[in-house]
């Protein structure tokens, strides 16, 4: 099993929630202000981020 995690910029609004809750890591803030999931592979699947992000930006998704 292989666990992804995708943030879509077009909805990211910035708030860092996801970077907060993180246990793992996966999440930093890239060049654009937006929510990118750097550490990816580090993503455990808790599903913490996806409910903190207010417009939703966030999907995980397993492979």
């Amino acid at each position: 099993m292989y666990i992804v995690a995708v943030v879509d910029t077009d909805k990211c609004e910035a708030c860092e929630e996801c970077i907060s809750i993180c246990p793992q890591g996966v999440f930093e803030m890239n060049g654009d202000s937006k929510s990118d999931p750097v550490n990816g592979s580090e993503c455990v699947y808790c599903e913490s981020c996806l409910g903190v992000c207010p417009p939703a930006a966030i999907t995980i998704t397993e492979i």
